[in-house]
């Protein structure tokens, strides 16, 4: 029977289909982090205040980044190329989403509607991220090789959606509700698209390395294609609402360290509050 936690574990258990995900996942995040950076040092300054909280969100980044390639060497494998059918970070920037690289490496101060469309980009992108740590936590949290990383990278993935309800709703107040919502809707809408075609190509590469036949392929596409449906028809709502998180003020302190993934025997690190 096909599900998600077979699915993955599968892809676990084999070297080549773990280096892949692995690999995937570190060229995303440290591209998140190099972003994050950038809009930290071209902050504008009606918004000087928000710049440490974005080099936060920029340093968690990379921080998960080091920590699926630690996971690699534990496994005493290597990085692989990134299929750029799979690099969902890179493909949302080519679509237009988010901050244009060419804009942030310019020395030149984002406005304040720059600041609007990054925090919107990322609220999409984080629930996204939530979503899928939610899922992996559920089923290998206590995993002996994964679990204390998992149960970091979506401490940190849900401190990240939180700021981003908290300085949208903030700056909803300021006046800008309306771009706000029409920035929320055009990522989201644009974001189904990519992460389907992405989760198809990736599931695509992961069937030819680990040999799977024609109709569990065919099968797994037509989960992707009918959460896309479901996404498009109303499920996208979930990524542009905005309400007052639990977690107040996420990324106004000190990061949290990054975990030990050498680390041998069952993983006995707690989630943060």
């Amino acid at each position: 029977m096909l599900s998600a936690k077979s699915l993955f574990q599968e892809i676990l258990d084999n070297d080549d289909s773990f280096a892949l995900f692995c690999s995937i996942a570190a060229s995303g995040e440290s591209q998140g982090g190099w972003e994050n950076a950038r809009i930290a040092a071209l902050v504008p300054e009606a918004e000087r205040e928000l710049a440490p909280k974005i080099s936060r969100h920029g340093a968690d980044e990379d921080k998960h980044g080091r920590i699926f390639n630690a996971l690699l060497k534990k496994r005493g494998l290597h990085p692989v190329p990134v299929p750029p059918e799979t690099d969902y970070t890179m493909l949302l920037e080519k679509n237009g989403i988010g901050v244009a690289h060419a804009q942030l490496q310019r020395d030149e101060p984002l406005t304040v509607q720059d600041i609007v469309t990054y925090l919107s980009h990322s609220r999409v992108t984080e629930q996204r991220a939530v979503d899928q740590m939610d899922q992996l936590r559920k089923h290998f949290a206590d995993h002996p090789d994964i679990g204390r990383a998992l149960k970091q990278i979506s401490q940190d993935e849900d401190n990240h959606l939180a700021y981003c309800h908290e300085e949208l709703l903030r700056l909803t107040s300021a006046g800008h509700d309306r771009a706000i919502r029409r920035t929320l809707r055009e990522c989201a809408l644009a974001e189904l698209r990519i992460y389907r075609d992405v989760s198809l190509a990736v599931m695509a590469h992961m069937g030819r390395i680990l040999g799977w036949p024609k109709a569990k392929s065919a099968v797994l596409a037509a989960g992707i294609h009918a959460m896309y449906v479901h996404e498009r028809l109303g499920g996208w709502r979930r990524m542009v609402s905005l309400t007052t998180p639990e977690r107040r003020n996420a990324l106004g302190g000190p990061g949290a360290p990054e975990p030990d993934v050498t680390r041998t025997g069952p993983a006995t690190a707690t989630r943060g509050a």
